[in-house]
């Protein structure tokens, strides 16, 4: 089983660069679609998921989820929702977030 991330384009490099596996979107209900089909596959073992597109991912996915275990869905901060709350360094936020998702620091 894997570790994913589902969060909008501008975010997703971050990731990737950490070797993630990493889901797109645009929207929320795009959102929703890529959390549902995730969830179904069966490949993942924690999916994160940008709270910036789907705020209750949880909610989103609760049919879908309904008799699983796995995978845990990780809700964390979007870069967007960063600066709205007052982050002023966007290499530093992105460094925070690939540390605390992947556990492990990347410096390009």
């Amino acid at each position: 089983m894997k570790i994913a991330v589902l969060t909008d384009p501008e975010t997703a490099t971050g990731f990737r660069l950490g070797g993630l596996e990493v889901t797109t979107a645009r929207d929320e209900a795009e959102a929703t679609e890529r959390l549902a089909e995730m969830v179904e596959s069966d490949e993942f073992a924690l999916i994160a998921v940008d709270e910036g597109l789907l705020p209750e991912p949880y909610e989103a996915v609760e049919r879908v989820m309904r008799g699983r275990d796995l995978p845990v869905l990780l809700p964390f901060t979007s870069l967007a929702q960063a600066f709205a709350a007052g982050e002023e360094d966007a290499t530093e936020y992105m460094r925070r977030l690939v540390k605390s998702t992947i556990g492990y620091d990347i410096k390009l």
